[in-house]
């Protein structure tokens, strides 16, 4: 394993390089160019220059640390001011994006598969990319162990390249709203779409001279409480992967039935949306080029033709099918990425009523995405 300047063991100085890095993107974000990428785009850029140039490691317990507690925790926050009525209007849509772009990964899958040689275990990966593209990297274990690569240096090679691929993927679909002329050919939705930044910045910068601790310190308080029981309740039933859509559906429900009392809890949606930047620092840090040079570079074409395919069958169709730019991206990156990074780009490009259906469709992929691979798979053997 090569070694670098700052190793997963140094978690003071790990953590601090990561809030360096969300500190780079919020602030770049307020130019010209970095309002076009997002922060969210920025700070994973930084992270994945310093992952590839050995200044952090590609792997670390803090950065599970986010995954595992920090971006759950994110969710209730981001949601204090969830609007149900929007949300039921939303999500349909959305879910419609969701179901063409897992259609275009099964086109993608496809084409891949008889233009890259994989030799003889290319129907195994052929299902084990369409599962993770369908549903997220949820899906890849038990994928893979259905498919007979579980032993396998492929399973390894693939996890390296997904990480690597899901990171590009993510910064293009963050810069295509950017594209005016793109933008334009797609149903506006109202005013909440807009990528107007400067107008988000200055309404943030507006909530308030002072800090409200109580209302922050409320506004975790309920957070943990939802997440605590949310993976109870997943514990209990079983039903693995579902805590993220629990904790969803029990924020918008406290913020639906105690509307006055939540929209007082100022400052919540700034920490949440805090949260997400990091996960996506984590993100950007994952993404190895010497990892996946090393574990089979074909596997990089093989995931970039799946990737285009889906995103331009995405685009095409979502256009004739009236559904607008943001709805198609974020629908996107839940198939790629699964409810965790949908939830995220929503919450980085102030989507917010796109949050909820993020979930929705991610969880919709945790549920199918495996079974649809396992299908692909056995019906290319």
């Amino acid at each position: 394993m090569i070694s670098t300047y700052v190793t997963a063991q140094h978690t003071w100085a790990l953590w601090a390089v990561l809030f360096c890095a969300v500190a780079i993107g919020l602030w770049a974000e307020r130019t010209t160019l970095g309002s076009r990428l997002s922060g969210a785009a920025i700070t994973m850029l930084v992270a994945c220059l310093l992952s590839n140039l050995n200044v952090i490691p590609s792997h670390a317990p803090s950065y599970e640390l986010v995954w595992t507690y920090l971006v759950p925790l994110a969710i209730p926050l981001l949601l204090v001011n969830a609007d149900l009525r929007r949300i039921l209007a939303e999500s349909g849509p959305t879910l419609l994006a969701f179901a063409i772009g897992a259609v275009g990964t099964v086109l993608g899958v496809l084409l891949a598969y008889f233009i890259v040689p994989l030799g003889e275990h290319g129907w195994q990966l052929a299902g084990l990319f369409s599962a993770t593209y369908i549903g997220g990297s949820v899906n890849t274990l038990s994928t893979a162990t259905a498919l007979g690569l579980e032993d396998s240096p492929w399973l390894t090679a693939s996890s390296a390249t997904n990480k690597l691929m899901s990171v590009f993927y993510f910064l293009i679909l963050f810069s295509l709203p950017s594209m005016y002329r793109l933008r334009a050919r797609f149903r506006e939705r109202p005013e909440r779409h807009r990528l107007a930044t400067e107008i988000i910045l200055k309404k943030e910068s507006h909530a308030g001279e002072r800090s409200n601790l109580p209302g922050v310190t409320t506004a975790l308080a309920m957070s943990l409480l939802i997440c605590a029981l949310a993976f109870e309740i997943e514990r209990r039933l079983a039903l693995r992967g579902s805590a993220i859509l629990i904790i969803a559906l029990l924020s918008v429900a406290l913020a639906s039935v105690f509307r006055s009392f939540m929209q007082k809890l100022d400052g919540a949606m700034e920490i949440g949306t805090l949260f997400m930047q990091l996960f996506f620092a984590t993100l950007g840090a994952g993404a190895n080029f010497a990892a996946v040079l090393k574990a089979g570079p074909i596997l990089l074409l093989f995931a970039a033709i799946i990737l285009l395919v889906q995103l331009l069958f995405s685009l095409i169709v979502g256009r004739y099918a009236r559904l607008s730019l943001p709805e198609i991206l974020i629908a996107a990156n839940a198939n790629i990425g699964g409810p965790a990074t949908a939830t995220a780009m929503a919450a980085a490009r102030r989507w917010h009523a796109l949050i909820v259906p993020a979930v929705l469709c991610g969880s919709l992929g945790y549920a199918c995405g495996g079974y649809i691979g396992i299908a692909i798979g056995r019906l290319l053997h």
